[in-house]
């Protein structure tokens, strides 16, 4: 049976559900009754929180990324050995 192939697309919907949710918070807080003082706050504390939220979902896509690097490497030289296999096996048969 042919392997089932991942994909990791969980990540990116992650990361758009995390920016939405940003969004839709500073426009919450801009169209909220509170003064101009309270108001940077809010949006100064939910940057923070967007910013540490989106930097912890680009490492986790960077070692996603990377093993897949890894993973496509190792069945490149598996492919390549398998060639040489088969290429060696006919010059033989040629003979």
């Amino acid at each position: 049976m042919a392997k089932k192939k991942k994909t990791h697309r969980g990540g990116a919907f992650l990361l758009g559900a995390v920016l939405g949710a940003a969004a839709g918070a500073v426009a919450g807080i801009l169209t909220a009754p509170a003064s101009g003082v309270e108001t940077r706050k809010k949006l100064e504390k939910k940057g923070k929180a967007t910013l540490k939220a989106a930097k912890t979902e680009g490492k986790k896509l960077q070692r996603q990324g990377k093993q897949a690097a890894k993973n496509i490497s190792r069945e490149g030289k598996r492919v390549a050995k398998s060639v040489k296999r088969a290429t060696k096996s006919k010059a033989s048969k040629k003979k």
